[in-house]
Parts: structure tokens; sequence; C-alpha cells
């Protein structure tokens, strides 16, 4: 078979409850770009989920990778080795993907200036301290250019720099970017922020935890970068012992 121009990692724990929604999502995209010619495969990286996740993404035709490490960059890595595309792409299961998504991405990498970036994202809903939230961001979005959403690479480079660092318990979708930047400028290559194409996130972790819990997270970054890597067990409290 042909190599797909794009393999879609989607890192999931005991989401089958959402995972419809986005794969619906997905497939609206996948047809707009199979109208252009393009192939997509998606990969669900299944967390050793305790519910019907995996059989949800088979049913949906999806390629279920079973990772066992509980940790999500092993879980994006996970799904990365079961990728056969040109172009690697991760999401989270509970968000929703724009319709123009694999479009957008398929012609900034067709660009050799780009090294790889990401599509943002906007949020289900709104409050104030969502906003606030959101507001707060912003900043270190402008200075570095790093975002969230849809995050997308060439294979090659993924591979060739190593994936995602899986000593990070947390934020290391924002570490393997910078790594991606750094040494995409070293090749005069650039990210992007496709913000014509963004992600419907999720709130779910705002409606279980209250919209302003995120400063509690900010509090305590700079001890995350600065000693690095492992933080307590109330990372896995909080990525693996959600309200689903």
């Amino acid at each position: 078979m042909a190599t797909p121009r794009i393999s879609l990692v989607i890192p999931a724990y005991n989401e089958a409850r959402l995972l419809p929604r986005l794969l619906d999502s997905v497939a609206i995209a996948r047809d707009r770009f199979a109208a252009r010619g393009g192939t997509v495969e998606v990969i669900v990286a299944d967390n050793v989920s305790t519910d019907d996740t995996a059989q949800v993404a088979a049913a949906r035709g999806c390629i279920v990778a079973t990772v066992t490490t509980r940790a999500i960059a092993a879980v994006r890595n996970g799904g990365a080795r079961a990728a056969t595309g040109e172009i690697l792409a991760f999401v989270d299961a509970d968000s929703r993907i724009h319709p123009d998504s694999f479009i957008a991405i398929d012609e900034a990498m067709r660009s050799s200036r780009i090294v790889g970036g990401s599509t943002g994202c906007t949020l289900e809903r709104w409050s104030f301290g969502l906003v606030v939230t959101f507001a707060v961001m912003l900043p270190m979005l402008w200075l570095t250019g790093i975002d969230t959403g849809v995050v997308f690479c060439r294979r090659a480079d993924f591979e060739r720099l190593g994936g995602y660092d899986e000593s990070y318990r947390a934020a290391e979708d924002v570490m393997w970017l910078w790594k991606l930047k750094r040494d995409g400028a070293s090749r005069r290559q650039r990210l992007v922020r496709l913000r014509h194409a963004k992600v419907v996130a999720s709130t779910r972790k705002f409606d279980e935890h209250g919209d302003w819990h995120y400063f509690r997270f900010l509090v305590a970054a700079p001890q995350f970068f600065l000693s690095g890597r492992k933080l307590s067990a109330t990372w896995d409290r909080y990525w693996y012992q959600p309200d689903r």
C-alpha cells in the first residue's frame, strides 16, 4: 500500500465516551483531504484503558497501538512507532479537529522552510476564569510560537530527534515543540501556527477541577522546569484518575 501522507496519533486513556466525537471530526477532515488526493491513517494509542476505548477505535477503522507505560509522552511515542505516514500529527482524544486540518498541515509541510507546528485551539465553552487563564498563556505563545491543538512534524525529524521526552510527566508537548524549534532554527526552518484550522479543545479538566485550577500548576511551573521532569504523583492523579 502507498505510504499515507499524514498519520494522526491520538493518545487515549478511558476515552470511549468522547473519542467518537473526535473521530467524527476526523472523518470530515479526512474526506476533504481525500478529495485532493491526500491520505490519512488514524492511530489510537490506547494506554491500557479499562473502558471500551480500544474497541471503539477498532470499530471506526483506526489502528490501535497498546502502550502500557503510564506517561503521556510514552503514549504519544507509542502511537508514533505504529505510524507509517510521512507527516506525524498528534491531537488529544477529547478534542475536535477543524475540517481543513489535514489540508492545512499538508500545505504547510510542503515548504522546506517549515519544520512543523501546531494549529492552536479554541475552547468549547468560556467563562471569566477561562478567559483569564487563556490570556495569561498568550504572551508565552507570542514569544515562542509554541501552541497546542494538532501538533505536527515530519516523521523523519521526529525519529531523528527521539520524539517526546518520556521523563516529563507533563508539558511534554511544549518541550517537544521547543526541541523541534531549536533544531529547525539550526537549518533555517521555523515553526508555524495554523490559526485558521484551530482545534476545539475540551474544557473537561476545568469542569472537573474548577475554572481557576490551572493557576495552581503555574505556581509549580518554575520548579518543574528547573528540577525538570519528575514530579509528584499529583500529575498521575490529574491524568489517570479523572471523573470518567
